[in-house]
């Protein structure tokens, strides 16, 4: 694989999280901004490239499926935050505020992501790393905006540690993203009722075990339709 590259191209475009998150996950000999295929990716070792996504993976559904095509293994590697700070900045860019957030992230909050392409999962070569992290997220006061944060905006997200690491290599794997305690028999309120999360990421989640062929669905329960593994 012919790769060209820097540690410095493309970096002052970076938001903090992605810059952080690369230079974690890469090793001496790593190409970093390589070009290949057409596209810059984050890091590309030999037999690997590693492309950092803090969110929206619908954004790189068609270099993901390019890549995968022209017979490369990748690597997307995803931050969900354990814990998370919040931290206001006054004017001059001073911290006025820092507090803990009380929502804590868990790798089952993947899927609000991998609703995107599930069935990249079905290509040998793809695998989904979720990185755990603490970070602290810096809000600036804008009027007029973030009505729902009081014009609190999100000015970007700055990792602090990471604190563990998730790896998503088949369809199957996503079954650790589920507990035991689940029913045999279940509906995306008992997932939800799992988690402790809106009823929306659990239908993402059966969206995105089905699609796969990790569940199946086997009846409905009044207007809710029921699960079990395959």
């Amino acid at each position: 694989m012919e790769v060209t590259g820097s540690p410095h191209i493309g970096t002052l475009r970076e938001r903090p999280l992605h810059a952080a998150l690369k230079e974690w996950c890469s090793r001496p000999g790593d190409h970093l901004e390589a070009r290949i295929d057409g596209y810059v990716v984050d890091v590309a070792r030999k037999g690997l490239l590693i492309e950092v996504q803090t969110k929206s993976f619908s954004k790189m559904r068609n270099k993901a499926e390019t890549l995968l095509e022209a017979g490369h293994r990748l690597r997307l590697l995803y931050p969900i935050a354990e814990r998370k700070w919040i931290v206001k900045l006054g004017e001059g860019g001073e911290i006025i505020d820092r507090r803990r957030s009380p929502r804590r992230g868990a790798p089952f909050d993947l899927f609000a992501e991998l609703v995107s392409f599930p069935t990249l999962l079905d290509d040998p070569l793809f695998e989904i790393e979720v990185v755990l992290t603490h970070e602290d997220e810096l809000r600036v006061h804008v009027p007029g905006k973030a009505w729902r944060r009081k014009g609190w905006t999100i000015l970007e997200r700055q990792l602090v540690e990471v604190v563990g690491t998730v790896r998503i290599g088949r369809p199957e794997d996503l079954l650790t993203l589920i507990p035991h305690s689940l029913p045999t028999t279940f509906t995306t309120a008992d997932l939800a009722a799992t988690f402790s999360r809106q009823r929306r990421i659990a239908q993402q989640a059966a969206y995105c075990l089905r699609e796969t062929g990790v569940i199946v669905a086997t009846g409905k329960e009044g207007n809710a339709i029921q699960y079990q593994l395959a």
